[in-house]
């Protein structure tokens, strides 16, 4: 198979690219490669705005990158396009690719393209955003777009692909200007991976935490509230509560103290962290006798003042604080999406002071406690080193140092990691940690970071051995990320069938008739008292029904409780994890709750 790409010093070249600038590099063919795959859904892209354009003649297209989830274009047409129009531009693509025009390349300067374009005030929009003197467009047939590439040679290897979804999207992501069409697409090499990846977004949809929280009555949102700050039920309380107590007793055996720092600070405060420079856009602010304050969108300011409190010692280190800190940050509107992405949520957050020595330790204490967790819960895990972002505080020496020091740690333990190039916080660098779920999907999870810069900003110290002032080392973890996001990812990696240690009820109660009501209560006290709950399902209601609603709740186990069962104190269970029915004394059936409900430890 011929080269679809090169690969020259890390970067994909495509073959008009390598053949304009007499490159050569490592071949890149047609297959499922990250490298290919780019390529690939770049060019089908722009085969989807080549049919768009035949089918709506007056659309006027903006960007149509490739993303994590295939690619998409933006767009604008007088005509409002549906889900149902999919089968139809999809229909118009496989008729364009079977002419297999080839993908020209062409070079003019921006100028030019500003005169060529000058009709179309979305052209004009991307032109704005390119800083180069010279711009690239690529031809396929009767279209064109600006583009950087990499493209296919020619339009006819784009053969298994398939529309997703329609949405809007703001212009440039900003909700003060116009909103245009966003299609998304997929595409692969071969038809078998294709097929997979539908079955996979079937299968996602089924599991859609969205819909499961609902179902299952765990969390809302509600208009008059506000996008992006969900509201938990009973039933999502109960559960978030379980997964809470957990990790404090895990936290507290790793020797980390319970603080909490206030949720509005001066901003000034903000202005020393370096956050109101780098991360203003994204927070909240308010005044407070004509001072100015931030809703926080971190717990790190907040965690150095409780350490200034008072003073250190090298004996002291490490200092480990945790905090399920409530913090703010502003996602645009189009951004928000269930419990993955709001505007208020909780993390698990904590901060390690240290001394420069105990970096390493604490790093792999940190990866222990991470995998602990994660296995617990059955997610596959990578963890990704993320260096230098364009907007960061410090000097290049720091950031050196702190990248260093993590890779070393990584290498000294046989710990695998790939390296994400400018994904860092502003402060430093860290390492991500991406779980993959049930249906093999990836999750950006926790964190764990390392910082030089906020001590040194805040002239943290502590007394050395030799009395000297030292400045301590800062690591930043959240390893859940966020209960809100956790929460979503496990509910959709479970299908709501949670393990029986955080389901949000462990047992569904079901009296017969009215004269089993006061057993029913009588099992559900014993069961909180020995930590479980459970729901008294006694609606004037058919059994059948009571047990059709009880399923629907997929709590793990349903008890059926009669005359016989009061009579001798035993409890006729249904479990839905193992599918079985059986019969335990009373005794019996509590004694084995509280077994699976502590059967975790963190």
């Amino acid at each position: 198979m011929s080269a679809i790409a090169y690969k020259i010093d890390n970067e994909i070249i495509d073959t008009q690219t390598a053949e304009e600038k007499a490159l050569s590099g490592e071949a890149i063919e047609l297959d499922n490669s990250n490298e290919a795959l780019e390529v690939l859904r770049h060019s089908t892209a722009h085969l989807m705005a080549q049919a768009i354009k035949r089918l709506y003649p007056d659309a006027e297209f903006y960007v149509g990158p490739v993303v994590k989830e295939g690619f998409y274009y933006d767009f604008k047409t007088s005509e409002k396009i549906s889900e149902a129009d999919l089968k139809k531009i999809e229909k118009e693509m496989i008729k364009i690719a079977k002419k297999k025009a080839p993908i020209n390349k062409y070079t003019i300067t921006k100028e030019e393209a500003r005169e060529k374009f000058k009709d179309d005030h979305l052209k004009q929009a991307v032109l704005d955003m390119i800083p180069d003197e010279n711009v690239s467009i690529y031809e396929q047939g009767d279209f064109e777009d600006l583009c950087r590439g990499p493209h296919l040679p020619n339009v006819g290897l784009i053969r298994n692909f398939k529309l997703t979804k329609v949405s809007g999207a703001y212009l440039g992501g900003d909700s003060q200007n116009e909103m245009l069409t966003r299609i998304y697409g997929i595409a692969f090499a071969d038809k078998e991976s294709l097929k997979k990846h539908m079955e996979m977004l079937a299968e996602a949809e089924k599991r859609d935490h969205r819909k499961i929280g609902r179902e299952m009555n765990l969390f809302t949102f509600r208009e008059e509230v506000g996008a992006g700050f969900p509201i938990w039920l009973p039933a999502g309380g109960r559960m978030r509560s379980r997964l809470e107590s957990l990790l404090f007793k895990a936290h507290r055996k790793r020797g980390y103290e319970p603080v909490r720092g206030p949720e509005l600070l001066r901003s000034d405060l903000w202005m020393v962290s370096g956050h109101y420079q780098n991360y203003g856009e994204n927070m909240y602010f308010t005044e407070i006798d004509d001072v100015e304050f931030g809703v926080k969108p971190m717990n790190c300011v907040g965690h150095i003042k409780v350490y200034e409190d008072e003073l250190h010692s090298y004996r002291d280190l490490p200092i480990k604080y945790f905090e399920y800190g409530v913090v703010h940050r502003h996602e645009a509107s189009g951004a928000l999406h269930g419990l993955f992405r709001v505007r208020e949520f909780t993390q698990d957050d904590a901060h390690i002071f240290c001394r420069a020595d105990q970096i390493e330790e604490q790093i792999i204490e940190v990866i222990d406690f991470v995998d602990k967790i994660m296995s617990t819960f059955e997610f596959d895990y990578k963890m990704m080193i993320s260096t230098k972002p364009e907007k960061a505080v410090g000097n290049d020496e720091v950031w050196e140092v702190s990248t260093e020091a993590l890779k070393n740690a990584m290498e000294r333990h046989n710990l695998p990691y790939e390296i994400d190039e400018g994904g860092g916080a502003f402060y430093g660098p860290k390492i991500d940690i991406k779980i993959t779920d049930a249906i093999g999907r990836e999750w950006q999870c926790g964190t764990v970071q390392l910082d030089f810069n906020l001590p040194e900003r805040f002239a943290l110290e502590y007394n050395a051995d030799d009395n000297e002032k030292v400045q301590p080392v800062m690591i930043h973890r959240a390893i859940l990320g966020s209960f809100e996001r956790f929460i979503g990812i496990l509910t959709e990696h479970y299908a709501g069938e949670f393990p029986m240690f955080i389901a949000p009820t462990q047992v569904a109660i079901i009296p017969i008739a009215e004269s089993h009501k006061e057993y029913a209560k009588e099992i559900h006290d014993k069961l909180i008292d020995i930590g479980a709950d459970s729901e008294i399902y006694s609606k004037n209601e058919s059994l059948n029904k009571r047990v059709r609603t009880a399923e629907k709740a997929r709590t793990p186990m349903l008890i059926i409780l009669g005359d016989e069962e009061m009579a001798n104190k035993t409890i006729a269970i249904r479990d839905r994890r193992s599918r079985e029915q059986y019969n335990l004394s009373e005794e019996e059936f509590l004694s084995l709750i509280q077994t699976k409900i502590n059967e975790v430890n963190f």
